[in-house]
């Protein structure tokens, strides 16, 4: 898989760009404030209908504009279909694949699949619970597209109770009735522990897969480095015991919210559920010979050097991109500016690892950041223009 054309329309920084790809590296060399990363930005926007670098959409449509449209052709197995998204801030997000239009843009989820590689991706490991939660969610719908609706249909019951048990705990100090809210509050229980039950059963079993590829990914960047044991564990908010499929996980969450529906009706949130676990991430001093030689183990967070904690961001994606590339396509991998944060040994090591893909793209300030094994088609990008390098 690889994208052969990029069109934009008021993304950004751009009126309009057209820019032509081909398989292999491609490089964006520019200052930085030029718009190189906004043209990957848009690539991962198709990919999973959110950015890397900022939170909502309205940031993404080029100041002045009302709607922006992201446009690809993408090749796959030799076949070319046409990718777009029309953004519309405020407003409903429009998709269509070769012009027909999709019954909703979240369809287009999952058609082209992207692993990006940031100066962002420090908040996986020092950030909060939140960027970890997302990353595994935007890894779990690239592998299976539908569960972009279960994670909405979360969402959107998780605003809906938590409204209610404000106003159910409202009503409780106020000695005024509660009994509807009560009732109608038991009917959203249902609703949460269920689709939460299928994400949490969803999120264990990737972190399971995830495991060995993350390991494996961790010794290859940081090699040489004292700590080569890298591994994670899913922290769910309740004791879950041995349950791992989504009934199971569900009636867990049920009996634990209805223990501590007080706490939630003084709080006024849900206080159990998906929405607060976490990941932990931890090294060790490589495998022990036996149970009572086992390295002790520390979170990164905390713990972690910088060069670890930026080699532990690094295997999490090479993680999630050899896990994508088991399920059959080579993701698009997007380098983002992340060479400059690197010394040349993990900058070199970093290209070995990735310059098989089907197709890298590179963002740099420097074209002397760019490792040798990515030289490729180079684009020079400023002053509102992105011109390929003859």
């Amino acid at each position: 898989m690889h994208v052969s054309h990029l069109t934009l329309h008021d993304f950004r920084s751009y009126a309009t760009a057209e820019v032509a790809l081909e398989p292999g590296a491609t490089a964006f060399i520019g200052r930085n404030g030029q718009g190189k990363t906004n043209l990957v930005e848009a690539i991962d926007y198709l990919s999973r209908l959110s950015s890397h670098r900022v939170a909502s959409d309205a940031p993404l449509v080029r100041a002045g504009a009302e709607q922006a449209v992201v446009r690809a052709a993408v090749v796959r197995d030799g076949r070319t279909a046409v990718l777009e998204v029309e953004l519309n801030p405020g407003r409903s997000n429009r998709a269509r694949v070769n012009r027909s239009p999709l019954p909703r843009a979240r369809d287009i989820v999952g058609l082209v699949r992207t692993v990006v590689f940031s100066p962002e991706d420090l908040v996986l490991v020092k950030g909060d619970p939140s960027d970890r939660r997302r990353f595994l969610d935007d890894l779990l719908v690239l592998r299976a597209p539908r569960l972009a609706g279960v994670r909405a249909d979360y969402d959107r019951v998780l605003r809906q109770r938590n409204s209610l048990l404000k106003t159910a705990g409202q009503a409780r100090r106020g000695s005024s009735s509660q009994e509807g809210a009560l009732a109608t509050l038991s009917v959203w229980d249902d609703h949460l522990t269920r689709t939460g039950g299928e994400l949490l059963a969803e999120r264990l079993a990737l972190v399971e897969a995830l495991r060995p590829h993350l390991a494996r990914a961790y010794q290859m960047v940081a090699r040489g480095a004292g700590r080569d044991d890298a591994a994670l564990e899913y922290r769910p908010s309740l004791d879950i015991g041995e349950a791992r499929s989504a009934p199971d996980l569900a009636a867990a969450l049920l009996a634990e919210v209805e223990r501590r529906r007080g706490d939630e009706l003084d709080r006024g949130l849900s206080l159990v559920g998906p929405h607060r676990d976490d990941l932990l991430l931890s090294l060790g001093h490589g495998a022990a010979s036996d149970e009572q030689d086992a390295p002790q183990r520390l979170p990164v967070k905390g713990y972690a050097s910088h060069g670890e904690s930026w080699s532990f961001a690094l295997a999490l994606r090479l993680a999630s991109y050899d896990l994508l590339r088991d399920d059959g396509d080579d993701p698009i991998l997007i380098l983002d500016d992340v060479f400059a944060e690197l010394d040349t040994e993990r900058r070199e090591q970093l290209a070995d690892l990735v310059a098989g893909a089907e197709q890298v793209l590179v963002t740099a300030a420097v074209a002397a950041d760019v490792p040798k094994a990515l030289a490729g088609v180079r684009y020079l990008v400023g002053g509102g223009e992105v011109r390929r390098e003859s």
